[in-house]
């Protein structure tokens, strides 16, 4: 049985390795289907056909236009990874402007499993919306890996983050979407 993954991205330096994360994600059965933030497709635009043809789903960034069919399979599971700082807040207080961000709120209204891994930096985790959102989503029942057990802010000086933990974000997701998980 396969499973439908809807894996978003912001744009973070981790976004460059999503490739590598589909190909993993597609290993473990899941399906894929990529969603961008627009600055996350601009900085992956020249690989925007190639992840296309690797999912076998449209790789997308904006809403569809009313009337026009959906694209993508049912979600089974959702991972938000990279979120930054921007698109975590904006989803937290519901501004859904931004097509990533309405596919995540939409998630939890519809109660498919959600996982989301922030990608920022100390300073912005410093702020204190970052932990009132960080609150709201696991609230609304979002599986938030930061911290231990998760991404781990490092300085902003930093030009090269420490390595993004993508496969325990894929092995949150496995989990919340098995089917055996409530």
């Amino acid at each position: 049985m396969t499973r439908t993954l809807y894996l978003l991205c912001s744009a973070a330096p981790p976004v460059f390795d999503v490739a590598h994360v589909i190909e993993n994600a597609q290993s473990r059965g899941w399906d894929v289907c990529l969603g961008l933030t627009p600055t996350a497709a601009h900085w992956v635009s020249e690989s925007l056909d190639g992840l296309a043809a690797l999912t076998g789903n449209p790789v997308r960034w904006q809403y569809k236009l009313p009337g026009e069919p959906d694209v993508w399979p049912a979600a089974d599971a959702v991972l938000f990874a990279p979120v930054t700082f921007n698109s975590l807040n904006a989803w937290a207080l519901g501004l859904t402007d931004r097509f990533v961000a309405g596919i995540a709120a939409e998630a939890i209204g519809k109660d498919i499993p959600v996982v989301a891994m922030p990608c920022t930096n100390a300073a912005l985790a410093a702020h204190p919306r970052f932990d009132l959102s960080l609150a709201e989503l696991r609230g609304a029942g979002v599986e938030v890996l930061h911290g231990e057990g998760g991404y781990t802010p490092g300085p902003p000086e930093e030009d090269t983050p420490a390595p993004f933990p993508w496969a325990v974000a894929l092995d949150a997701v496995d989990r919340q979407g098995s089917p055996a998980a409530p």
